[in-house]
């Protein structure tokens, strides 16, 4: 690792499950999986790159009796000096991942805190999964960082196999939020630089289903194995410490064994597993079957999904009178699963891993390693790693009769056997060592990485712009403008505290429109300028572009190919040259005629457009760069400013002020908003008031106490 800061600094992001260095524990629940060992193996192994110099991990942190203190803990370091950042979002106690969607927003903000505090902004972002696809995306466009996205687990595939099980899509959305879920995905694969995957297979099959799955954007890089952790054992079965805990179940404890390690989780398989077992008499014959399907307490106080496997695998072992032949550990450290794979082994047994859908399979990796012989499902990950290893047998996840008839032979061909275990332990040096797949992963950074990092947010301020850290923001028209009378008050409280607040207006107006209409009606001028739907920033002291901000949201800005496709829309007509500006370009819709805003974003994505579309008073329709808003504005206003969120009070009245009115700066909407405001009614930081225009931003300002 290099000094100073002349090395990469990346950024992983892992939000769900439980995530620690020291003893993980991994399958305790459907969260806490193989994407947890994934991330947590490749932060130690980037941190030992001579390129890099700040490998860090951000997840959840959680404050929960019914979970290890260890994840409250800020931060944690792995072995080779990787960096574990707990951020909090949302309810401090433990949720399960599909529960926290309505927080991401909030996690942003933290983040954005967060960089701060480091003094860097990371040279590159990689999102792991759905949710932190999405938080990596709304990073990256405030930062302006590139994005590497890896979805591990899919909406699409998981959908699918819900709908196969006979669920609706009404109950699966309800359930896993899939739709979300699906959308989060969607976005990240739309503006990721690059999306990192662990197989050929993955990137066609699984990615393949999304509308901006991009081929050119994919890099397959199958991870490593810790090869001095899972090895050959050579010393006496009986000294490995989880011969025990497997002994007491067997009538002949040193007979083959078949080996499955996986969570409890339906698609995991385990009960099409025993149907192959308990229908097969030879191989009952031949092997005792081991299932580590993670720790577990009172089956009855597990999570639903968990308590149904386990329960189904007691009565499928009892259903075929496996007793004495199957064997079930109710709990083992984490260091003890490698104890697993070298107890199978010396017994001369083999590996299954029977999973309906496997992305990747990192637990055939580990068997590999240790030297057994594999029967894996012939959907996903396992055929490249098979393939490559050449050192078992691809089954149809659902045929269990073939399944029991590849593991009879892998446990009964002595020569096969050896065949197996010997080219399994020759050939997983040469495909699945972490250092080649960190080399490879620099080369990708260093490739896609901004060459120049004195972006907007590595601006600091030499000075506060009034010397405070609180600032009051506000739409123009119908919201500070509107009622005469309102305004005067609004005035004579402005002239009272200005000295305690920054003064910033937010608005869909140009500089000169804006500046002219305040001038007339009397408004002091404002510190700050937002115009032109978050567009374009200007401060009074200067009263031009802030150039740094345009640079900023000007990447991927295609005007030209958004106007050439516009001609084609019905319904909607250009305003005049005056509501044009570099980053927006404007139009009136006809509410009656106009596609709507989804469909458009459709026609955006399929010629690779990346905008934002925006509706305001049922008449207006902007398109501005995918990095540009109000709301985006005013925190990139604040995060250089260093004016805490929490200091800031906004107010608006339309559709173009809703990114600014969501999330975790207080809001309000005045008592004359337009119905597009709707959908925020209940959120916690948008108060509604009852007073109009002006009247009702003072009410805000009373509401939140934003005077102290």
């Amino acid at each position: 690792m290099p000094s100073g800061r002349d090395g990469l600094y990346v950024m992983l992001l892992s939000i769900h499950g439980l995530v620690r260095w020291n003893e993980p524990e991994l399958g305790r629940d459907s969260d806490t999986g193989g994407q947890v060992k994934y991330v947590l193996e490749l932060l130690d192994n980037l941190a030992l790159h001579e390129k890099v110099d700040r490998a860090e991990l951000i997840t959840r942190q959680v404050f929960d009796k019914r979970v290890s203190d260890d994840y409250s803990v800020k931060e944690e370091l792995t072995d080779n000096g990787g960096i574990i950042s707990r951020l909090p979002f949302g309810p401090s106690r433990y949720l399960k991942k599909e529960r926290f969607w309505p927080y991401l927003d909030t996690l942003v903000e933290n983040l954005l805190r967060h960089i701060k505090s480091v003094g860097r902004v990371p040279d590159i972002i990689h999102a792991h999964y759905a949710d932190a696809g999405f938080v990596g995306s709304q990073l990256s466009h405030y930062v302006g960082v590139p994005l590497i996205f890896t979805g591990h687990s899919l909406g699409h595939d998981k959908l699918r196999t819900l709908l196969e099980k006979g669920v609706s899509k009404d109950e699966a959305d309800k359930t896993y939020n899939i739709n979300r879920r699906i959308k989060a995905e969607e976005t990240a694969l739309r503006f990721a630089k690059a999306v990192v995957t662990s197989t050929k297979q993955e990137a066609t099959a699984q990615y393949g289903d999304y509308q901006n799955f991009r081929p050119k954007k994919i890099h397959v890089m199958p991870p490593g194995v810790y090869l001095d952790k899972f090895f050959k054992y050579k010393g006496p079965v009986k000294k490995l410490s989880v011969y025990d805990k497997v002994a007491r179940f067997l009538d002949e404890p040193d007979k083959p064994a078949v080996l499955a390690i996986s969570r409890a989780d339906e698609k995991k398989n385990i009960t099409t597993l025993l149907d192959a077992y308990g229908q097969n008499k030879a191989l009952q014959e031949a092997a005792n079957l081991i299932i580590v399907a993670g720790n577990r307490e009172d089956i009855a106080e597990m999570p639903s999904g968990a308590r149904k496997v386990l329960s189904d695998m007691l009565r499928k072992i009892d259903k075929y009178d496996l007793y004495g032949k199957v064997a079930y550990p109710k709990k083992h450290q984490s260091e003890q699963v490698v104890e697993f794979y070298q107890l199978a082994e010396r017994l001369n047994g083999v590996f299954v891993n029977p999973a309906l859908v496997e992305p990747f399979g990192l637990t055939i990796l580990e068997a590999t390693a240790t030297g057994i012989p594999v029967v894996a499902t012939n959907d996903g990950g396992p055929t490249e790693i098979l393939g490559n290893c050449k050192n078992g047998l691809l089954v149809n996840p659902t045929d269990a009769e073939a399944m029991g008839n590849a593991i009879l032979k892998g446990v009964t061909d002595k020569k096969l056997h050896r065949q197996w275990s010997k080219a399994g332990l020759t050939n997983i040096y040469k495909f699945y060592t972490w250092k080649g797949h960190v080399q490879k992963y620099v080369r990708l950074v260093e490739k896609i990485k901004n060459i120049d990092r004195k972006g907007y947010y590595t601006m600091k301020s030499a000075k506060r712009i009034t010397g405070v850290n609180r600032m009051l923001v506000t739409d123009i028209d119908n919201t500070l403008l509107g009622c005469d009378e309102a305004l005067e008050r609004f005035i004579q409280f402005y002239n009272e505290y200005h000295d305690k607040f920054v003064f910033c207006v937010a608005t869909g107006r140009s500089l000169s429109s804006a500046r002219d209409v305040l001038k007339e009606k009397g408004v002091p001028t404002p510190d700050i300028f937002i115009t032109s739907v978050g567009s374009e920033i200007y401060y009074t002291s200067e009263l031009k572009d802030d150039s740094l901000w345009a640079t900023h949201i000007g990447e991927d800005w295609k005007p030209e190919k958004i106007k050439a496709i516009m001609k084609d829309i019905v319904g909607v007509t250009p305003q005049p040259s005056s509501g044009q500006r570099k980053h927006k370009i404007s139009y009136f819709y006809d509410e009656k005629k106009f596609l709507g805003t989804k469909k458009l974003t459709k026609i955006f994505q399929d010629a690779d457009i990346k905008a934002k579309i925006i509706i305001s008073h049922q008449q207006y329709l902007d398109i501005l760069p995918v990095r540009a808003s109000k709301g985006l504005a005013v925190k990139a206003v604040a995060f250089r400013w260093d004016i805490p969120f929490e200091n800031i009070l906004v107010a608006g009245d339309s559709g173009n002020d809703i990114d600014m009115l969501n999330g975790t700066i207080p809001g309000v909407a005045v008592g004359n908003y337009s119905e597009e405001l709707e959908k925020l009614k209940g959120r916690e930081n948008v108060y509604f008031s009852e007073k109009d225009y002006a009247d009702g931003i003072l009410d805000g300002v009373k509401y939140y106490e934003f005077i102290k």
